[in-house]
């Protein structure tokens, strides 16, 4: 499984709003992706402009797809002025 980490840091202004968004992209991926097997959405309390997303897809071709995807293309579009800086990890899980 292919395990994708990725941490925003979102300008105050548009906390509330990433939020909403992200929280809508992760249901849609868990429910109209059938290789996303997991997509929490985690957010700091003590850095509330801080968010953490944990991502788990069957392979590359599934998180390809993910990209692919219109719900995935449109959080794209819509909030790249909401975010300071983004960090992307990738990693093949090995357990469980």
């Amino acid at each position: 499984m292919l395990a994708v980490i990725v941490q925003f840091h979102i300008r105050p202004a548009f906390m509330d709003a990433f939020a909403a968004a992200i929280v809508d992209n992760a249901r849609a991926s868990r429910l109209s992706e059938p290789g996303c097997r997991q997509f929490d959405v985690c957010r700091d309390p003590a850095t509330p402009q801080l968010f953490f997303l944990y991502e788990l897809y069957d392979d590359e071709e599934a998180f390809q797809a993910h990209l692919a995807t219109s719900h995935f293309k449109a959080m794209d579009e819509l909030t790249p002025a909401w975010v300071e800086r983004k960090t992307v990890w990738r990693y093949q899980r090995i357990s469980p």
